[in-house]
């Protein structure tokens, strides 16, 4: 793993939505320039990194058990019709980026 893979890994964080869990990316302060801007799928495509969904869960007829590797054109194609979790998925990513924020001025007072 490359040191800017554990970068961002180190930005990963889990979130539960709709009884799936979803692997989240906090925005970096570059990208949290345009948040303002974004709308809730817009972040929710942008940030979400991975998943524990199988073929079933995404309604692929026919479909297995077995879970689905993430993919972002996949990812961007199903959650477009999954508007039950953009909301929890968008406020996970801003509240990740809140934390950061909150965190770097508390240590920048001591």
């Amino acid at each position: 793993m490359s040191l800017a893979d554990k970068l961002r890994a180190a930005r990963l964080s889990q979130v539960v939505a709709d009884g799936h869990t979803y692997s989240i990316r906090r925005p970096t302060d570059a990208e949290a320039v345009t948040l303002a801007q974004s709308s809730g799928l817009e972040l929710v495509r942008q940030f979400v990194a991975g998943w524990d969904h199988t073929e079933l869960s995404l309604g692929i007829p026919g479909g297995s058990g077995v879970v689905v590797p993430f993919d972002v054109e996949l990812w961007a194609e199903w959650v477009s019709d999954q508007p039950q979790i953009w909301g929890v998925l968008a406020d996970a990513i801003i509240a990740a980026y809140a934390a950061h924020t909150e965190k770097r001025e508390a240590d920048a007072k001591n």
